[in-house]
């Protein structure tokens, strides 16, 4: 490498880090939970999408343990070479019937899975109309695909009319709307009647990035088309969230067009299958999910949430409104989101400023997010320790 590209890497990372916006990693010497280790103590995690409480649940642990024991570290091959396994055919199984599908794809990320969505569907001939508040996955997915592209305003169902009637009046052969089911950095959930309904008017397919719904979201958590009562055509969602917290991303659809992704879909054909642990551990959240426990921890997480929430609100904070359980904490400046964090992580509590670009800038961010495994009394400490830190920062 030359000494000017040095040069250039180094200029930039010093540019990122005077703007505030460096994201540091902190090292975490535990379980994820609602208590990690970090730095040596004990501190109070309010940034982890463990929304159910699973991911160091000791049922979810052993299941993962017991797959590794029985089909070994990873199957050294992608799937149609050989490396399908009979627990990969269970989890594909067990993923579509949770959620209401005829079948399912498994990806090693979700990103995977919104990378390799759109391209094997879609053609020149067809059109993509994407909400603007759309995950990075899908916005790189869509950048992959021939289909042409439409944009709408977040949740704004007369521009994304406007846009349905220019993709006919442009002669799109299908149209698919693509959209968040809850959108990660807001924790707005789509407004999937409109969408449905829009949808059926101008003959168009809905696609749900559904990572950040599965497990929690509607009855039996089965996701955000479920919360508001309407079918989709395709759910992409994770493993790594709700559903255990390891990793790994599907897709959820008719079982042909499965099987079209199964043949076509670059990420899927040319990534190493899911692992067994992933798989194990992945089975037995969908378990708990599903069932009367997994109505118990979502009763739960709501009613954290809305303590939570409340009691900010009373405190002074500027909350994005809503119900889901991630609860943005809008301070505006991206230095003062990493103050904020630093010092909160002082005070005991662990949460992560977000800034540009992971946000649009402006609009930076502590973004807490609430877990079935939390106590209130977890809950009334971190609000305790947002309140000393905005009152020593002025935020309130």
């Amino acid at each position: 490498m030359t000494a000017s590209f040095h040069d250039r890497v180094a200029a930039e990372l010093a540019d990122i880090e005077a703007q505030g916006l460096t994201k540091p990693e902190r090292v975490i010497a535990s379980r994820q939970g609602p208590v990690i280790k970090v730095g040596g103590r004990d501190v109070l995690n309010f940034c982890a999408n463990n929304y159910l409480g699973l991911a160091g649940d000791e049922r979810v642990v052993q299941a993962g343990v017991r797959a590794q024991e029985r089909w070994g570290a990873g199957t050294a091959s992608v799937r149609f070479i050989c490396g399908t396994l009979e627990i990969h055919k269970e989890l594909e199984q067990a993923i579509a019937g949770y959620l209401g599908f005829e079948d399912a794809i498994l990806f090693a990320a979700a990103f995977d899975a919104n990378g390799g969505i759109f391209e094997p569907l879609f053609g020149a001939e067809d059109a993509i109309v994407s909400d603007s508040l759309n995950h990075a996955s899908i916005i790189d997915g869509v950048r992959l695909c021939k289909a042409k592209r439409y944009r709408f305003a977040n949740s704004d169902m007369a521009e994304l009319e406007a846009q349905l009637k220019q993709a006919r009046a442009d002669g799109a052969r299908d149209i698919v709307i693509a959209t968040d089911g809850a959108f990660s950095m807001d924790g707005y959930i789509a407004r999937l009647k409109d969408v449905r309904a829009l949808a059926d008017k101008y003959d168009a397919l809905v696609m749900v990035d559904d990572c950040h719904a599965t497990g929690f979201l509607g009855p039996q958590g089965r996701g955000s088309y479920a919360h508001h009562g309407v079918k989709v055509d395709f759910v992409t969602g994770t493993f790594g969230k709700a559903l255990g917290g390891a990793m790994g991303g599907f897709i959820c659809a008719a079982a042909p067009v499965v099987q079209l992704l199964k043949q076509r879909a670059r990420p899927y054909l040319f990534s190493n299958a899911l692992s067994p642990a992933v798989c194990g551990s992945s089975l037995e959240a969908i378990r708990i999910a599903g069932g009367e426990e997994g109505d118990k921890l979502r009763e739960q997480l709501f009613a954290n949430a809305a303590r939570f929430r409340a009691a900010m609100a009373e405190a002074g904070f500027t909350l994005l409104p809503g119900e889901h359980p991630i609860i943005p904490v809008m301070l505006g400046d991206a230095k003062l989101a990493q103050d904020m964090a630093a010092r909160m992580l002082e005070l005991g509590v662990y949460v992560i400023g977000f800034s540009f670009p992971v946000v649009p800038r402006g609009q930076a961010r502590i973004r807490t997010q609430m877990s079935a495994a939390h106590t209130f009394d977890q809950i009334d400490q971190a609000v305790a320790a947002f309140t000393q830190a905005g009152k020593e920062l002025g935020v309130i």
